[in-house]
């Protein structure tokens, strides 16, 4: 009994060597698949990322977000070889992940949407940092946009957080899109019995010399006829350096000038 112990164990371990050395290659190969796996991931993840960087207007944080999408993708294709290694049928794993994904999307559908909504803000951009909107009822600034949720600052300095499904199924108002015209002002004069283009130049050079008056667009005089008398009138048009608001008091500093400087216009008319 005690030979064939010996001879038992003999047989035994030739039989468990080319098994012993047969998981040790599949370790090893195992091992290398993760380790080249990882590699090629950071590599596709860099890859992708600088890839959308070179596109213009293309969004650093979606770069980003598909940049790391690729990564995940192929370390889950590296996981399958793996698991492959030892035999494992990756088939019923694959149904199972599936099903599991299936289950926990349907647990985060909101959030899902919201994600989802995101990406497409970020890839159209209906609106960026720092411009004026209207989105979901609320006024503001936008502050930042991440892939779940935009940030508005509105004008009396408080915080919004819109999610953002709820901004991409609404209606945004974007107010920084177009440049709004420069407002402009009129101021309408009387001059009587005198050369209408040597006046005309003269109101000219008084508007074009306030200082509260804007060179772009540059003002401009023109002549027309009053609708009720049909009289002659030089029709100053100009834009004020303060906007809308500022307009009564530039029409009061011109009227003065022309007053003072135009010694034939005894009557002077807004």
């Amino acid at each position: 009994m005690l030979d064939q112990n010996p001879q038992h164990i003999l047989t035994s371990l030739e039989l468990l060597a080319p098994l012993m050395v047969t998981e040790a290659l599949h370790v090893i190969a195992a091992i290398l698949i993760l380790v080249i796996g990882f590699w090629i991931a950071g590599k596709v993840q860099v890859l992708v990322a600088r890839s959308l960087g070179k596109t213009p207007h293309f969004d650093p944080m979606l770069q980003g977000f598909f940049g790391h999408i690729a990564r995940y993708f192929v370390l889950t294709l590296v996981l399958l070889a793996v698991l492959a290694q030892f035999g494992i049928q990756t088939t019923s794993l694959v149904a199972v992940v599936g099903a599991a994904s299936l289950a926990i999307g349907l647990a985060l559908q909101g959030t899902l949407s919201h994600l989802a909504a995101g990406v497409m803000l970020l890839i159209f951009r209906p609106f960026r940092t720092g411009q004026h909107v209207q989105i979901a009822g609320t006024d503001g600034t936008v502050r930042d946009l991440s892939l779940f949720w935009t940030e508005v600052i509105t004008a009396d300095n408080v915080q919004v957080i819109i999610p953002n499904g709820s901004v991409w199924g609404q209606q945004v108002r974007n107010f920084s899109t177009y440049t709004q015209p420069t407002a402009t002002a009129q101021v309408r004069f009387r001059v009587p019995d005198a050369e209408p283009s040597v006046v005309r130049k003269k109101i000219e050079d008084i508007v074009r010399a306030n200082p509260n008056v804007l060179s772009d667009p540059a003002p401009s005089v023109m002549l027309d006829r009053a609708a009720v008398d049909n009289a002659l009138e030089y029709v100053a048009t100009f834009a004020p350096s303060g906007g809308v608001n500022a307009a009564p008091g530039v029409k009061s500093e011109i009227i003065q000038a022309v007053y003072d400087d135009v010694e034939a216009a005894p009557k002077i008319g807004t």
